[in-house]
C-alpha cells in the first residue's frame, strides 16, 4: 500500500516544458536577477563599511557579468529555435 506522500508525487516530473537545459538557463537567470536585485541593498546595508560595501560592489559587477552571459546563451538557444 502506497503512503499518501507517495501517491501526492507519483507523476511529478512526468511532464517537460522544456528540456531540461533550458530549464537550467532560465532558472538560474533567475536567482541570480534575484541575487542582482539585492545588490544595492546590501550595499546600503554595510552603514558606510568601505570594505563590507566594496565586496558587495565587487559581487553586484560579478553577478551583472553572469546574468549577461546567461542572456546571451538563452538569445542564443531561441535563434536556434531550442525552445
Amino acid at each position: 500500500m502506497r503512503l499518501a506522500a507517495e501517491n501526492e508525487m507519483q507523476h511529478i516530473g512526468e511532464t517537460h516544458g522544456a528540456a531540461d537545459h533550458d530549464h537550467d538557463m532560465i532558472h538560474e537567470l533567475s536567482k541570480r536577477l534575484d541575487a542582482l536585485w539585492r545588490m544595492d541593498q546590501y550595499i546600503a546595508n554595510a552603514d558606510g563599511d568601505i570594505n563590507l560595501q566594496n565586496f558587495w560592489r565587487d559581487v553586484k559587477h560579478q553577478e551583472q557579468a553572469n546574468v549577461d552571459r546567461l542572456k546571451q546563451l538563452v538569445k542564443e538557444h531561441c535563434a536556434k529555435d531550442c525552445f
